[in-house]
């Protein structure tokens, strides 16, 4: 689908020199004289080599045109995490390398979205919200007050969070899947 290079966003993916590109970051130009434009930095997601482009205002770009799936997260074995379409049942591995940080945030039966362009995966969407049980922090301090201070807690994927002094081990708390920031006790 082409689109007007004014129409660019962040995290939208183009076709560009016949290969698909995340863009990771873009700007809108205007000179003294000339046309208007965007200034387009760009990420290769085969190679993952990054391009920077200038776009005239008037120029086609083509947009690429995604499917996306509801699934849901099964499994890891180290280098691959498997995922199951939930309409057809079919079973899928993504490489540990296309998940990136979002292995932090996947427990089996997490349902996910996943992007695909011609029938190859690109990239998982993660709930807004998921709930991870601390397995290990430092004990809560007497002398601490509730808003004070942070203390660094373990999930049981991994990650480490910042959570307030009255969290301690074993409860369950919900993490905000975009900026992995603790939101509050899981019910």
């Amino acid at each position: 689908m082409k689109i007007k290079a004014t129409q660019i966003r962040k995290g939208m993916i183009v076709i560009y020199n016949g290969e698909l590109y995340v863009v990771t970051a873009m700007q809108h130009f205007t000179p003294g004289k000339g046309q208007a434009g965007v200034q387009a930095k760009m990420k290769n997601i085969k190679t993952g080599n990054n391009a920077e482009n200038r776009f005239r205002s008037d120029e086609n770009v083509e947009k690429a045109n995604l499917e996306t799936r509801k699934m849901e997260f099964l499994y890891d074995d180290g280098d691959n995490f498997y995922f199951m379409d939930q309409e057809t049942y079919d079973q899928i591995p993504l490489n540990a390398e296309m998940i990136g940080d979002a292995k932090f945030y996947l427990l089996p039966n997490t349902p996910c979205e996943v992007s695909f362009f011609e029938e190859n995966p690109l990239s998982v969407e993660l709930p807004a919200t998921i709930d991870l049980k601390i397995i290990e922090t430092t004990p809560h301090l007497k002398t601490a007050t509730v808003t004070s201070s942070y203390k660094a807690a373990t999930v049981e994927t991994g990650l480490v969070v910042q959570v307030p002094q009255f969290i301690s081990e074993e409860e369950v708390i919900r993490i905000d899947t975009r900026d992995g920031k603790y939101l509050e006790r899981a019910k």
